[in-house]
Formats: structure tokens, sequence, C-alpha cells
């Protein structure tokens, strides 16, 4: 729970500042992703694979992190999801849960900021209107004047400095 409210608050307060709708669109992506994977490999509980999922996202995105793990450790934040699935290994876990959210992490992050960027790349995973009217803020009106009253206010100094 701690992994997901850090690294959702991490990639809101960077990567996807001012972009609700795409951190919005991000979960849609991640979380129909999942369920399509978790029929395949019988899946019941997906959380922990959502977390990794947005680990991957963020380490990826901001790759000149350094970090450390348990004090042992000193690498990159891209290499932070493959210490995290040792890590899983060595407490025997399983180890599906960890790679279906590292895969749908990559193929977010490819279908994002891989692909678009190649020659002849688009995006293919496009934020819907619908969110980006519900989540997004509206923009600001250039012509928008306000109110006296809500202007920032001061002295009335009259002309040429002279006070009244």
């Amino acid at each position: 729970m701690i992994f997901t409210y850090r690294y959702c608050r991490m990639l809101e307060e960077g990567p996807f500042r001012g972009k609700t709708a795409d951190f919005v669109m991000m979960f849609i992506f991640g979380g129909v992703s999942m369920i399509i994977f978790a029929f395949f490999v019988n899946l019941l509980f997906l959380g922990h694979a959502f977390t990794l999922m947005l680990v991957y996202v963020w380490s990826r995105r901001t790759p000149f992190v350094r970090m450390n793990f348990f004090g042992l450790l000193n690498f990159n934040a891209p290499l932070l999801p493959w210490v995290l699935l040792g890590f899983s290994v060595l407490l025997g876990n399983a180890v599906w849960v960890d790679l279906i959210g590292m895969a749908v992490g990559h193929m977010y992050y490819f279908v994002e900021d891989v692909f678009p960027n190649q020659r002849g790349g688009f995006r293919i995973l496009k934020t819907p209107q619908i969110l980006k009217k519900l989540f997004d803020e509206p923009p600001v009106d250039s012509n928008y004047v306000p109110l006296p009253e809500d202007r920032p206010g001061g002295f009335n100094w009259g002309q040429d400095g002279d006070i009244q």
C-alpha cells in the first residue's frame, strides 16, 4: 500500500503533472491489460502487479534517480523493478504477479514514450476527450480581465506619483 501511494504521488507530481486525464488513462490501460493477463495465469488479486506497473513506469520516466535498497544495493531507478522481482523471489512469492506488472508497465512505457518517438511513430494510446473534460483543468482564457476587486491591490497613488 505504501509503495502504491508513494509511486502514484511521484508520478502525479513528476511526469504526469498537469495531466490528470493521462494519469487516469494509464490506470485504465493498466487495469484492463492486467485483467486480460490474469485470465491466462489464473490470478485473482492484481494489486501487487498494479503497484509494480506504477514502479516500472516511474522508473523508466526518471532514469537518473539513484536508489538504495536496504542499504545494500545502489542502482539507478530503471533497475528497481528487477531488484523488487529478485527480492520477491528471495521471499518465495509467485513470480508471475511481478512479471505481469512489469510487462504491463513496459507495454505502457513503449506505447507512450518509445514508439511515438521512433521514425514514423505515432501515439497509439490517446486519452479520450471525456477524460480530459472530467479531470484536466480548463485552459486559462487569455482575454480574461479580472474585476477591480480581484486585481492585486495597493494604494491609489494618483498621477505622476502625487498622493491623493
